[in-house]
């Protein structure tokens, strides 16, 4: 109980440590994705804006190109200039060629930092009054949404250039992708889809219209979810954090693993000194009170030999007990010599042999049909009878008022079949899988009425697994135990 404390203690602060890094990394990568998942949001909107404004600034371009062009044909537009007496600048004066309307006026301006004194229009002269209406005047009125009519044909022909003016899906598809990607956004998306009801991602609507914001012409964009975006851009980050929560809790389960068998294994520790000190005890006390009553006593030669025979007796006990331990201490190795071809119903029946003086004195009822057919499996003989003895020692200790052991003998799928099923006690299920540890013995207490240090089983598991063999151990229905050994046949 004393050392249960501890363990507790270590587990409760290692599984705090454990709790508190795991929980320190997914926080961490929440508000990772939180904020990754802002940008993106934020990122795909800003690029669509910029797009757009892009896509309509090569319109207006076009537009003002175009401007251009009318006005450099004289056919069309009559630029002249004159000279203004009252602040002494160049006037300059634009007109329909051929006016709608008889009379109509044009437009006349003087630029600030045009210095030269013209009464007649030079090259020169002309591309920059074209140049200013073009790239400031009408530049500045087509950002605004709005047309001024310079002269009455040239507004009314950009006002139809303006009024033709759509939004091109295509080179705004070309030009978002451009913006994703310097943002460093690469994500399928699609625009102005028309079924909205799958799009994982949707941008806010964006103003495309030439006439803006008089005049509305959506567009928008549907991307691939953020959450996508995410595992796509954080996928290493993700997968080190996975990493690093599954080395921490590998470690964890190790390290529990390790205490707990460490634990477990003192607790057998003291179930087997238990068990040992109380075996060792018997004989020791039958020797002291032997010898005891030949050192305070005259006896007889006859009494003598029969109390000497007692300690003889009581010694081979000892050496017995202590060859097992040691033999259990050691780690079981298969003998070096050949494997040689072995018939498992000759080595059976001297297993029965051999134990049919204790099994006589016990009153066991064995049934055991060998069958004619030879099992022959390849292994070594004095290690396999050894899987057998223990086996039927164990069943007889385990067999309160006689034994009652069936032994059958089966071939089954290339492999031979041993199954020794009693009519005992039986193992309860959750100890099946226990019973094949060293010093483990099903818990009753520090009751030692079974005699044995929990080493016999072991030592058939590690027999078997040389043999490259198995045990299983369920219910023999409706009471008892059933050990099923299995052998590759040869």
């Amino acid at each position: 109980m004393a050392m249960k404390k501890p363990v507790n203690l270590i587990l409760w602060l290692m599984s705090l440590c454990v709790t508190g890094v795991v929980g320190l990394q997914l926080f961490w990568n929440y508000q990772n994705y939180q904020r990754t998942v802002a940008t993106f949001r934020h990122d795909s909107n800003e690029a669509l804006r910029i797009a757009v404004d892009q896509e309509m600034a090569q319109r207006r371009r076009v537009i003002i190109d175009q401007t251009k062009r009318w006005l450099a044909d004289t056919s069309f537009i009559r630029i002249t200039c004159s000279i203004n007496k009252r602040y002494g600048r160049t006037v300059f004066n634009i007109n329909d060629r051929y006016p709608k309307v008889a009379g109509s006026g044009g437009m006349s301006f003087s630029l600030a930092d045009f210095t030269p004194k013209l009464t007649r229009m030079t090259p020169q002269a002309r591309q920059l009054v074209i140049d200013h209406i073009g790239d400031n005047l009408l530049h500045k009125d087509l950002k605004e949404g709005s047309v001024y009519y310079f002269t009455q044909r040239l507004g009314d022909s950009i006002v139809v250039a303006f009024q033709k003016s759509r939004l091109r899906l295509p080179v705004l598809d070309t030009l978002y992708r451009q913006a994703l990607a310097s943002r460093d956004i690469q994500s399928p998306f699609k625009l102005n889809p028309a079924d909205t009801s799958a799009a994982e991602f949707l941008t806010q609507p964006v103003n495309a219209s030439m006439r803006r914001p008089y005049k509305r012409e959506l567009v928008w964009a549907s991307l691939a979810s953020p959450s996508r975006y995410f595992f796509a851009h954080m996928k290493w980050v993700l997968l080190s954090t996975l990493l690093l929560i599954g080395v921490c809790v590998l470690c964890f389960g190790y390290t529990v693993k390790t205490l707990l068998s460490q634990h477990k294994l003192a607790e057998l520790r003291k179930d087997f000194i238990n068990n040992m000190t109380h075996e060792f005890n018997t004989p020791l006390a039958s020797i002291k009170i032997t010898t005891e009553a030949l050192k305070t006593f005259a006896h007889d030669p006859a009494t003598q030999q029969e109390y000497l025979t007692i300690i003889g007796y009581q010694t081979d006990k000892l050496t017995e007990l202590t060859s097992r331990v040691l033999q259990a201490n050691r780690q079981l190795t298969t003998p070096a010599q050949p494997w040689q071809p072995i018939d498992l119903r000759t080595l059976v029946n001297k297993a029965i042999e051999e134990m049919a003086v204790r099994l006589q004195y016990e009153q066991a009822a064995v049934r055991y049909e060998p069958g004619q057919t030879p099992i022959l499996v390849k292994g070594e003989a004095g290690s396999l009878l050894t899987v057998f003895v223990n086996l039927l020692d164990n069943a007889l200790k385990y067999a309160p008022g006689g034994l009652k052991l069936d032994i059958q003998l089966a071939v089954k799928n290339r492999w031979a079949e041993i199954v020794f099923s009693d009519k005992g006690i039986g193992i309860p299920t959750e100890y099946r899988t226990q019973i094949f540890e060293p010093f483990f013995r099903v818990p009753q207490g520090n009751v030692h009425t079974v005699k044995g240090y929990g080493l016999g089983l072991n030592q058939v598991w590690q027999i078997l697994q040389q043999h490259r063999g198995s045990v299983l151990v369920g219910a023999n229905e409706p009471v008892g135990s059933q050990f099923i050994v299995r052998l590759p046949l040869l």
